[in-house]
């Protein structure tokens, strides 16, 4: 290739005017230069700026389709051929195959090169035909590509090539990829090979009998089988089987799934057992009987107290399941440093009332453990249900008054004093000398373990500061006054203080005044004046703010005359997909108001085309205007969100709120399933906060059969 006249074609293009994942594509002539350059550092540099802009995460751009051709061209003429053809294979594997979209220009431009893609399948490099392979198989052309695969298949005799062979055919043909994953199985095959004939049956939906069973057990550990696969979606074997049986969720799957578990747990391969450890938490995540099923393994597993720290992560997910571990997790947690904290961090989750003594024997080396007792971030105080130990309260009001004394611990000390109420008030001392240090966090504190005979001192102190303690803590002491007291005054001063100062801060202030309702009537102006200026562009604080502004103004004058206004500002708003949350506090305000709301309707409908919207904004359509409903309709659109881990708890809410007559036998077992299934259905929000939300989801869903159902 002439590079003279390929640079001059590249240049010719209007790279400017083209969008990659950080605006203009104008970058990227530079970095072809770079990749047809002598200096393996700096193509390796432009090959990663190119990974960065026009393969942005797996994401594909305007300037991608147009790229894809010169790669190619770069790639025959030998420059970095392997790393290119693994490029296109990720631009590939990013597009679609129909549409006007630029996912799908992408996948059209691969498609293009296939004939010379699919030359490197026979090349002599061992590489180039793994690379071609996959590169192949991600432009899902099978009718292109799946008899050059076969018929390499026939031929092909290195172990990593073949694995990627198999793993392609099954990609573009699982089911009539059968026949070879078959063969492949074979004891006479290496365990690359193998490894990709078990996957390639589970991605078919083959069942999994007892000769895959021992098949996967042989393997193990089977990481390092896949390593230098360039599927990335397989690289951890077991965790891939256990999850895509449990996936299936029927009983016979299941069973196979946690047998394989029990067995790989078992094993006396400390590398298979950290790849059994690692697929038993994903099952966690993934399984309602999962910690219960795993329980008599880990007992196993524990046995061996040197194989216990590799549990921990574990045993955290199993919670009071992994009890048998107690004595093990104890023994650990009595050392010195961070080993111990970990051992204690999982003696929390399993046997908590254990964990207080030693937790307090300790403390201010503990914030692993502590975390875990409180949450990341802190739950609130009501969500506790750590043990009281009279201990660990002594233990707690050392490190109140410590130097030391920073970061998250303030929070969690203080929740879990908050949570324990009257029983703490021996803390009182230390949380009065501890207020000017942490003013946001104390006062609550104060509030909850403050005896009757001391609540005219503590209030008064609060009210102090209030008045002039940090700023930043005003409204925390003033709002502990008004618990303690019933006075408003200080409360309302820091609110008008705070609503002035605007910013962040509108929003908790507007919530405050609200919450006073007509006893913050003084605070209207300064409501008001806190509203932002309708324009383009507003931040979703501002926005927040004003949905929390409109809901104080409804409160305190029981006039929708304002708020009403507010609230269709805010959801005229153009809708990109970070403010969906604006969008449903707004209908959540909206449903508040009620039938005042009514010139809201058709905003809230738009909102259904949203599943994450859909659940705030029937609540408010029914509040609303319920005899303008089509229930059924609705019942199965909260169906679908709740299936969906878009806002479950409030979709079940809501399809109580709609009441019987709206849900058909159809959507009942629907709901059922929700609650009877053993997939769960939260799949997101923090990895420790999954499965407690998912039981609270289950439980709330079990009580709204019972309401719904007919009896």
């Amino acid at each position: 290739m002439e590079l003279a006249l390929f640079f001059a074609e590249v240049d010719a293009q209007p790279w400017a005017e083209l969008q990659h994942a950080y605006g203009s594509a104008a970058d990227v002539p530079d970095c072809l230069r770079v990749l047809a350059g002598d200096d393996e550092d700096e193509a390796s540099e432009a090959l990663s700026e190119l990974y960065g802009s026009i393969l942005h995460q797996g994401s594909v751009y305007e300037a991608t389709a147009h790229a894809v051709p010169y790669l190619a061209r770069l790639a025959e003429a030998g420059h970095r051929t392997e790393d290119l053809l693994v490029l296109l294979g990720g631009i590939a594997e990013g597009g679609e195959d129909q549409g006007e979209t630029d996912e799908a220009a992408c996948r059209a431009a691969v498609v293009a090169q296939l004939p010379l893609i699919l030359g490197w399948i026979a090349d002599e490099n061992p590489g180039l035909r793994q690379a071609a392979a996959w590169t192949g198989a991600m432009t899902g052309a099978s009718g292109q590509v799946l008899p050059v695969l076969r018929r390499r298949w026939a031929e092909e005799t290195d172990p990593l090539v073949r694995a990627e062979l198999l793993g392609a055919i099954a990609h573009l043909d699982p089911a009539g990829s059968v026949a070879e994953a078959t063969e492949a199985m074979g004891a006479g095959e290496p365990g690359e090979v193998r490894i990709a004939a078990l996957l390639a049956g589970v991605d078919a939906g083959r069942p999994w009998g007892p000769a895959h069973h021992e098949a996967m057990l042989m393997l193990l550990p089977a990481d390092g089988l896949v390593r230098t696969r360039l599927d990335q979606e397989r690289n951890e074997p077991l965790q891939y089987v256990v999850d895509s049986l449990l996936l299936r969720d029927t009983p016979e799957d299941r069973e196979a799934a946690y047998g394989l578990l029990d067995a790989a747990l078992r094993s006396s391969d400390p590398d298979a057992r950290a790849e059994a450890l690692w697929a038993a938490e994903t099952a966690c995540q993934l399984s309602r009987s999962a910690p219960e099923r795993l329980a008599a393994p880990l007992r196993a597993l524990t046995a061996d107290p040197a194989a216990v720290p590799a549990a921990y992560s574990l045993l955290r997910k199993l919670g009071v399941h992994g009890a048998a571990a107690a004595p093990v997790l104890a023994q650990l947690a009595a050392g010195q440093g961070d080993p111990a904290d970990q051992a204690l961090e999982a003696l929390v989750a399993v046997a908590p009332a254990q964990a207080a003594p030693l937790l307090a024997r300790d403390l201010g080396q503990r914030p692993r453990a502590l975390g875990a007792v409180c949450g990341f971030p802190v739950r609130g105080a009501a969500a506790l249900s750590f043990p009281y130990d009279p201990d660990l309260l002594d233990a707690i009001r050392v490190r109140l008054v410590a130097d030391d004394l920073e970061g998250n611990e303030p929070f969690w000390l203080t929740a879990l004093l908050t949570a324990w109420g009257s029983r703490a008030s021996s803390a009182l001392p230390e949380l009065r000398s501890a207020l000017a240090r942490f003013p946001k966090v104390v006062p609550r504190a104060l509030v909850a373990v403050c005896p009757p005979e001391h609540r005219a001192e503590a209030a008064e102190l609060l009210a102090t500061a209030a008045r002039s303690g940090p700023k930043a803590g005003r409204l925390a002491a003033a709002g502990a006054v008004h618990e303690l007291t019933g006075d408003t005054g200080p409360l309302l001063a820091a609110t008008a203080a705070r609503l002035a100062e605007g910013g962040y801060d509108v929003r908790e202030a507007a919530s405050t005044a609200g919450e006073l309702g007509p006893e913050a009537a003084d605070l209207v102006p300064a409501l008001r004046s806190a509203l932002s200026v309708p324009e383009p562009n507003r931040t979703i604080p501002q926005l927040d703010g004003d949905v929390e502004i409109a809901v104080a103004l409804w409160r305190i004058t029981g006039d929708a005359e304002e708020a009403v206004p507010v609230l269709a500002g805010v959801l005229a708003e153009v809708e990109p997909a970070w403010m969906r949350w604006t969008f449903i506090r707004a209908a959540r305000a909206a449903a508040l108001i009620g039938e005042a709301a009514r010139p809201l309707v058709p905003a809230l409908e738009g909102l259904l085309t949203d599943r994450q919207q859909t659940p705030a904004a029937v609540l408010a359509l029914h509040t609303i205007a319920p005899e303008s409903l089509d229930a059924p309709r609705l019942a199965g659109l909260l169906l679908d969100a709740a299936e969906a881990d878009a806002e479950p708890v409030t979709a079940i809410e809501a399809l109580v709120a709609l009441g019987p007559t709206a849900l058909t036998d159809e959507h009942l077992n629907r709901l059922t399933a929700l609650a009877e299934r053993d997939l769960r259905v939260t799949g997101s929000g923090l990895e420790s906060g999954i499965a407690p939300a998912d039981e609270r989801l289950r439980d709330r869903a079990r009580e709204a059969v019972r309401t719904l159902r007919p009896r």
